[in-house]
Order: C-alpha cells, then structure tokens, then sequence
C-alpha cells in the first residue's frame, strides 16, 4: 500500500505537491469515492484511482526529454484559446509532462517527463539546480546593475539569489547577456532586469543543470540518455 499523493505523482500525472492540491480539491476517485484526505493509503494494482475523472495507470518505463521549445508556445497542457502547446511538438506514446515551465515568449531548454517524483524534486528549491539564460536587454547595463544582479535584486516577492551574470556582447544600443540562477521565481529574469531598468527583448534558456542545447534545433527534442537520468537523479538524491 502507498500514500494516494505517492501514486498520482509516480504516474506521472503531477508533481508530488500538486497531487496533495488535486487531493485537497476534491479532484482524486479511490474506487469511486471522492477523496480528500492527504496520505490515504492505496493499492495502485487494484485500486481504481481517477484523476478529474479519468483513470491512472503507472507506467515502469520512465523517460525524460529535453525539448528547445520555441517562443510563442505555452508550456501548459490545455490552452483555452488555441495557441500551440509544448506537447504538441512531442510524438511519443508516453504522457509526459513539462519540469516547471518557461514563459510563452521563452525560448530554449526544457524537460518533460513521466516521471513525477523526479520532476518534484527537480523543481525543489533545496536542490538549488543551476539554469542558464541568454537575455538580451534594452541599453547596456553599467558595471553597478550588473554587480546588483550578482549580489540579489529586490523584488516584490523577496531578494533573489546571488546570481552568476555575464557582458558577453554590446549590439548597438541592446546587450546580450548570461545569466545563471538556481531560483524558479515566476517570470524572475524578466523582472530582475526591469528592477535595474533594462527591460527583456529576448529570453532564451540554454542550460539545466548540466544539460545543454547541443544537437537540438529549436522545436525539436530528445530523450536523455539512462547515464543522463541517472546524473539528474543523483543531483536530486534519488536512487538510480
């Protein structure tokens, strides 16, 4: 028997946290009983558990995929006004989901997976997994905003974290800029450039952890390799 937030999130249907929320909502079936109390224990063999209604099944073969996704395409798994979707590009047989997201006007790295117990601890702050952006930004910042960006810039939600912050090229009067950070603050590098008056022209995420872009053109993907997932799992202390 396992823990009913355990289940949904080792299917792959959420991370483990928003289980408990989908439990908590009253969204989660055990044999056609509504069930709202968090650690209620199941049979995942023999239990008909449903999810807003549709049955889970867990899947042994786990997979993760690492996807450029391009700009102007959300990161959601439904889109009440038709935009392309990120599991639109993908043709697998596997349901998977996206690990956090990226803004629908981001551009670069990101991971799906079935995995769900993976994909909650990928996403845990404690984990502190490094994620490397090219920005390029109206004007050129000054050695001082760039030194604020290193040191934690003031946001309404808190300081942000030291972050690792590079000049790499002046185009006329835009700058491209690296930055890395280990936070996952909603539209955080956006907003840590307006904080020092050089608004975002383009946002791309080139790195995770120590996955990269290399061979991947931009809306296409591929699955990690069992070396890679086993890496990733050894960041997040999971057993390989």
């Amino acid at each position: 028997m396992e823990r009913l937030q355990k289940v949904i999130a080792h299917a792959g249907i959420a991370s483990r946290r928003k289980a408990e929320q989908l439990i908590t909502d009253g969204k989660v079936s055990v044999n056609g009983k509504i069930i709202r109390e968090l650690g209620t224990k199941v049979d995942p063999n023999k239990d008909d558990i449903r999810v807003n209604g549709e049955q889970i099944f867990i899947d042994d073969e786990k997979i993760v995929i690492l996807f450029n996704k391009p700009e102007r395409v959300i990161t959601s798994m439904d889109d009440p006004h038709g935009r392309r979707k990120v599991i639109d590009f993908i043709d697998i047989t596997e349901r998977v989901y996206p690990v956090g997201r990226l803004d629908y006007d981001t551009e670069g790295l990101l991971l799906l997976t079935n995995d769900g117990e993976l994909a909650h601890r990928l996403m845990h702050p404690k984990y502190e997994i490094d994620k490397t952006y090219e920005v390029t930004v109206e004007g050129i910042p000054n050695e001082k905003a760039l030194s604020e960006l290193r040191h934690g810039i003031k946001l309404e939600d808190g300081i942000t974290s030291p972050a690792q912050v590079k000049l790499i090229k002046k185009l006329g009067r835009q700058a491209k800029i690296i930055i890395t950070i280990h936070e996952g603050k909603k539209r955080q590098i956006r907003r840590m450039f307006e904080a020092i008056n050089h608004p975002v022209v383009k946002l791309k995420r080139i790195k995770y952890g120590f996955l990269t872009l290399d061979g991947v053109q931009r809306g296409k993907y591929r699955i990690l390799s069992n070396t890679e997932v086993c890496k990733l799992k050894e960041i997040v202390k999971l057993k390989c």
